[in-house]
């Protein structure tokens, strides 16, 4: 048997490469070989992450079945958000903490999907479970990847469980959780450098809600105004790719990590389904969404709740 992929979803974020990384880590470290690749560009949140414990981001791969067999999927499941050669290849095991869709395998997998708030807290797990000691670099990672999905602990995914892996993971890297993640969020939250294109497609994903398809799109920011100033120019951005891909509804959710809300933009045949589900008025294609900074346990449920 050769080496197998591991891999989160197309445009990574923290959890996505950290999980990615950390199970590749503890794959070799139990027999087996693996590598950690990546599907999209490194964000800034992430980056910041990965030089704090001085590693080396995964290479890039646009496809997998011209060099590998078999396949490990983390932090999704979803074929749409997974390498575009997907079929082609054989999932071997997954490991997620996100709803099932859009799935299947032709033969049997290990599948381990949790409802914590991060794919890190269940990687912590088998780490354990496996007795295998967690060097403090990767438990740097890990722990990186619990702050990020849980908004330093603040989103409404994060669970005990989480919180309580996060506290261990951070002895053993050596870093006060509080203070590192502050900085490690602030770090992804400065926009200011990146582009309108980068803003749409760093932290965005493509379901299948009902029978529409729907992207969202998710930006972390300490300003909302600093994204909104550019509204025109992201509309305009948006609508591209609302042609290209024939989405009926691109959302992208602006969150202030600061104040624990969402700004949303909602473009598409389908934009007024976001005012049925966050029982909001859309006013220049946007829209306060109180107390919203989880697109996985607030924004899908609502919208493919309306959408159905």
């Amino acid at each position: 048997m050769g080496k197998t992929l591991v891999f989160g979803h197309k445009n990574p974020d923290t959890d996505t490469i950290c999980s990615a990384i950390a199970y590749a880590d503890l794959k070799n470290k139990i027999g087996v070989q693996a590598e950690a690749v990546r599907l999209g560009e490194i964000n800034g949140e992430t980056q910041y992450a990965l030089d704090f414990f001085k590693q080396e981001a995964p290479r890039f791969i646009e496809t997998a079945a011209n060099e590998t067999k078999q396949v490990i999927l983390v932090d999704h499941n979803e074929f749409q958000q997974s390498v575009s050669d997907i079929d082609q290849v054989q999932v071997t095991e997954v490991i997620d903490h996100h709803r099932i869709a859009n799935f299947e395998t032709s033969e049997p997998l290990y599948y381990r999907a949790e409802p914590v708030g991060c794919t890190a807290t269940i990687l912590n797990k088998m780490y354990k479970e496996n007795q295998v000691t967690i060097e403090k670099e990767i438990a740097g990672l890990l722990l990186s990847a619990i702050i990020s999905d849980s908004l330093l602990f603040k989103s409404p995914t994060c669970t005990q469980q989480d919180i309580d892996a996060a506290h261990e993971l951070a002895k053993i890297a050596g870093v006060n959780p509080e203070v590192y993640g502050l900085d490690m969020l602030k770090a992804g939250a400065d926009l200011s450098q990146k582009t309108v294109q980068e803003l749409i497609t760093l932290d965005a994903k493509e379901f299948a809600l009902g029978k529409s398809k729907v992207e969202i799109a998710q930006v972390n920011t300490v300003d909302i105004a600093e994204v909104t100033a550019r509204q025109a120019d992201i509309e305009a951005k948006i609508n591209e790719v609302i042609a290209a891909k024939g989405l009926d509804l691109f959302v992208l959710v602006i969150t202030d990590i600061l104040e624990n809300d969402s700004l949303a933009l909602a473009l598409g045949a389908e934009a007024a389904k976001v005012e049925k589900a966050f029982n909001v008025t859309l006013e220049n294609n946007t829209a306060l969404l109180k107390g919203v900074v989880s697109r996985k346990k607030q924004v899908v449920p609502a919208l493919t709740d309306a959408l159905s």
